[in-house]
């Protein structure tokens, strides 16, 4: 498949990454356009939604944090929290729209037939759950059922690999992800990050329980590393004729709310396949479906049980929430759907436990909020890189 140039528009997002927020048209937690009584139904359950609470980051129990000047970023050389904001200006490298234009995109399809690990489910439109009346922390869901689904991948190939040579990586979820590859390009060219693949996966449709991106993202195994590893990436290496290392020091993976979830189980599980991790209002939450008892909470056993009781891994970690974030978006009231408490919760445990991390707390955000972002993925980018580009 041969390359193209792209000009992306750098949306808000990534498809499907919302858990039911969205701009524009109503839609299901699935996704899906909703109508008749499904679209009332969603409607009714948006007004029933209180919107988040802000936070206040010196709030009793939260991490103690470095606040920046308005309008700056944390050195990508410093560990630790901050907090930043209220406004939230671009990254020079961010500037849009953006035009790729010192490296190659490839783009294909990957349909649910040739699947071996995730053949595809999804949950029926306008349909949720019920928690378990015998435990909150589960939820009944009896609408899943088979179905198939395409996904799509997008990869990044700058002008600087050189043929034939193992390249370092980053794996991202909800693709194709446009902004990545357009802060690689002035990363790269700059140097301050070593010249890499950037691989942008699509998830399997859906959102949260009874869902394929539920089940891929939400599930605490290492299942969907396994997916990448033995299913995408020797696709990636023959469709955009690239090697890329088996090195886990030089391999990254990202993501946003489901999607960062999946990038730290990534490492978590798989620790010798990935060392390096970027995570935007990581949904660390009791999101699991179908139930683990090896991890009751879900994600928010990572900051509960998981990190404090694990020896270190070799894991560095960049994490995000905003002071909007999610809090309780859901039927669930189990105590552990407050994004801004369990990102809280993370850098708390990591600090602990000695890790090398970076918080932000972002005033005036939401969930996977964009002006911060824009502001923030090129020093995060660098930060997570810090250590291998010096090399």
């Amino acid at each position: 498949m041969s390359a193209t140039r792209a000009r992306w528009f750098l949306c808000w997002c990534s498809r499907g990454c919302g858990h039911g927020v969205r701009t524009g048209r109503r839609r299901t937690a699935d996704g899906a356009r909703a109508r008749g009584p499904a679209r009332d139904a969603t409607r009714a359950a948006a007004r029933a939604r209180p919107a988040p609470p802000t936070r206040d980051p010196n709030t009793p129990g939260y991490v103690a944090a470095t606040e920046l000047p308005d309008g700056t970023v944390p050195p990508s050389d410093a560990d630790g929290n901050f907090i930043i904001g209220p406004t939230h200006p671009a990254a020079p490298e961010l500037a849009e729209p953006f035009e790729i234009r010192n490296g190659a995109v490839y783009n294909f399809e990957m349909p649910s037939s040739d699947s071996k690990i995730y053949p595809g489910i999804a949950r029926d439109a306008g349909t949720f759950g019920t928690p378990d009346p015998n435990d909150p922390a589960k939820l009944v869901v009896t609408t899943s059922h088979p179905a198939s689904y395409t996904r799509k991948v997008a990869v990044y190939v700058p002008k600087q690999y050189v043929p034939g040579t193992a390249a370092p990586f980053i794996v991202g979820a909800d693709g194709p992800d446009p902004l990545l590859f357009a802060a690689l390009e002035g990363l790269i060219a700059q140097k301050r990050v070593p010249t890499m693949i950037a691989i942008s996966i699509g998830n399997g449709s859906g959102d949260a329980q009874g869902s394929e991106r539920g089940l891929e993202y939400d599930t605490m195994s290492g299942k969907y590393a396994e997916f990448v590893e033995s299913e995408v990436l020797p696709l990636v290496e023959r469709r955009a004729n690239v090697i890329l290392t088996k090195d886990p020091d030089v391999r990254a993976t990202m993501g946003c709310s489901s999607g960062a979830a999946a990038a730290l189980s990534m490492a978590w599980y798989h620790s010798e396949l990935y060392h390096r991790v970027l995570s935007y209002s990581g949904t660390f939450v009791n999101q699991q479906w179908p139930s683990n008892p090896h991890t009751p909470g879900g994600a928010w056993e990572f900051h509960r049980s998981l990190i404090p009781n694990s020896p270190p891994k070799p894991i560095r970690i960049w994490l995000e929430v905003g002071d909007r974030d999610l809090f309780n978006p859901n039927l669930m009231r189990d105590d552990m759907h407050d994004w801004v408490v369990a990102n809280e919760n993370m850098a708390k445990a990591l600090a602990a436990k000695g890790y090398r991390y970076q918080f932000v707390f972002a005033r005036n955000a939401g969930h996977c909020d964009r002006p911060t972002k824009l502001q923030t993925f090129p020093a995060a980018l660098e930060w997570v890189w810090r250590g291998y580009a010096a090399k």
